[in-house]
């Protein structure tokens, strides 16, 4: 099934080149009809198919997916209104509960990217996250390790402590990923990706490649909530 045309791509285009409110009142009709609406259809087809690999979906609604495409410019330096992409939290919880291991798909004219890991650890769940590491050096390993991650996801990326806890030292010389405070990793996908009629069965291919991954770090989030 084909759930986007060119027009999709070509509105997010014009978008970039037009980000100002006239512009888009202008086309708000043409914005709704041939990006939010088909976006929706989209998100709320995923949501069915990804059921099987990302749990706790089972009365999750696309509304409660998908991002506005309206920016919050209060405390930004850029004053650009809109983002120039579509994307949905498909994850239990949704846009509100983006914790969780699940995916964050993100779309625009340039390209199409499918994210997934832990992004918002709070103090608890990033000890959690770090404790299960040391303790499994080798499991962690072969996992980011593991040539189809490498070759689809490259790696773990995040922003890093430059001091740990004295318990993470030891185990972090021999791993360093220990350092990180986010763990997340995406694939990039060319923008017309989206409008293959196979583009769910793309996603899920790709997604299939991090469920060990997911899960870890889904354990190590549910120990963290009985601490």
């Amino acid at each position: 099934m084909k759930h986007f045309n060119n027009d999709f791509l070509a509105f997010l285009a014009e978008l970039k080149e037009n980000n100002e409110r006239p512009w888009f009142q202008e086309n708000k009709k043409r914005y709704e009809q041939e990006v939010k609406e088909p976006f929706k259809s989209f998100v709320e087809t995923l949501i069915s198919e990804m059921g099987d690999l990302i749990p706790g979906m089972e009365f999750l609604e696309a509304k409660a997916c998908i991002f506005r495409i309206y920016r919050d410019i209060r405390f930004s330096k850029d004053k650009t209104p809109y983002k120039e992409h579509v994307s949905a939290a498909i994850v239990s919880g949704g846009r509100k509960e983006m914790i969780k291991p699940g995916m964050y798909l993100q779309i625009s004219s340039n390209e199409m990217r499918l994210y997934s890991g832990c992004y918002q650890a709070d103090k608890n769940q990033l000890r959690a996250i770090r404790s299960a590491i040391a303790y499994d050096i080798p499991g962690f390993q072969k996992m980011v390790k593991n040539k189809k991650f490498v070759a689809e996801y490259g790696e773990i990326r995040g922003e890093k402590n430059k001091r740990l806890p004295v318990e993470f030292r030891e185990a972090a010389e021999l791993e360093p990923l220990i350092f990180n405070k986010q763990f997340y990793y995406f694939k990039s996908f060319p923008a017309e990706t989206v409008l293959d009629k196979n583009l769910i069965k793309i996603l899920k291919k790709s997604y299939r490649v991090i469920l060990d991954l997911n899960k870890f770090l889904e354990e190590a989030l549910e120990d963290a909530n009985h601490q």
